[in-house]
């Protein structure tokens, strides 16, 4: 079983599912059981999924950092399945205490990729990216340093997340950027709005969209919009599988990236990628997300 949707993973030549799966619900507060976690890992894949996303801080704290990593290393390892999967992993946070905070020092950077890289069980990471810029570090510094891992052949290929249009262009001046991690969904369409999307598209780099069914708080919010479900009942598909549709039809550049911690979950988010909105169904939720007439 496949996507049969498939997208241009920035410019590395791999090609991907136009749904990814989104690994953090599954280590931070609130997590499933690992059997659970593990459940949802093979429903994804087996539904055709062959990015998975995933970062040393999903997890609870610091001492319990690698926890997402170590889990999609082992739910790779029992499904056994013959096809590449691409697991792209994050660096530049901390969770002191279970908090959220920043740490692009070069010396931080190269520590998380050293033990990302014993996490996953790996000698190159497939898709390493730079989790949030660092207000107290200078991004080039930052940034410089995942161009020295990529040139020491510790990672395959950087990515970037939480950033703007100034710090993708700063970045693609120092190594070639092939992906951007932005929050969007229909409740958060900034980036469709201030180029970050245009910017993505223009070079030629995938934007993966997290939360892009609103996450855990914004979820119910979709599952009940109106536009959504009108649309969702002509094609038999829930809102939440309408959203990540709508996000497809918006640019080629754009590949979800949902969260799940539960099969059922996993495999809708995957069917998605094959739903074809008419040209009136996007009219219609740029409407309503957008504003537009």
């Amino acid at each position: 079983m496949g996507i049969a949707n498939r997208r241009a993973l920035g410019n590395t030549g791999w090609t991907v599912g136009a749904i990814g799966l989104g690994g953090m619900p599954m280590s931070i507060q609130g997590r499933p059981s690992e059997d659970q976690s593990l459940t949802t890992i093979d429903a994804a894949l087996e539904a055709g999924v062959d990015l998975v996303d995933t970062a040393d801080v999903y997890c609870l704290d610091d001492g319990d950092l690698g926890h997402n990593e170590r889990l999609i290393r082992e739910g790779l390892r029992q499904w056994g399945g013959d096809r590449r999967v691409i697991v792209a992993t994050k660096g530049g946070c901390t969770r002191p205490g279970g908090r959220w905070d920043t740490d692009g020092r070069p010396s931080h950077l190269r520590a998380a990729c050293e033990r990302s890289l014993k996490a996953l069980g790996v000698e190159r990471i497939d898709l390493y990216q730079l989790h949030a810029p660092d207000r107290r570090v200078p991004f080039e510094d930052s940034v410089g340093e995942l161009a020295r891992l990529k040139e020491q052949g510790k990672i395959a290929h950087v990515g970037l997340s939480n950033v703007d249009v100034a710090q993708i262009r700063a970045a693609c001046a120092i190594v070639p950027i092939e992906t951007v991690q932005n929050r969007l969904s229909p409740q958060e369409v900034r980036n469709l709005r201030d180029g970050v999307v245009a910017e993505c598209e223009a070079r030629g780099i995938t934007f993966l969209a997290y939360s892009p069914v609103g996450g855990r708080r914004g979820v119910a919010a979709i599952r009940s919009d109106p536009a959504l479900t009108a649309i969702g009942a002509r094609h038999r598909a829930s809102g939440p599988e309408i959203a990540l549709a709508w996000l497809l039809a918006k640019s080629p550049a754009i590949l979800p990236i949902p969260g799940a911690s539960k099969a059922a979950h996993a495999r809708s988010s995957a069917r998605a990628a094959d739903l074809a909105l008419s040209d009136e169904d996007v009219a219609t939720l740029d409407r309503a997300f957008l504003g537009t007439r």
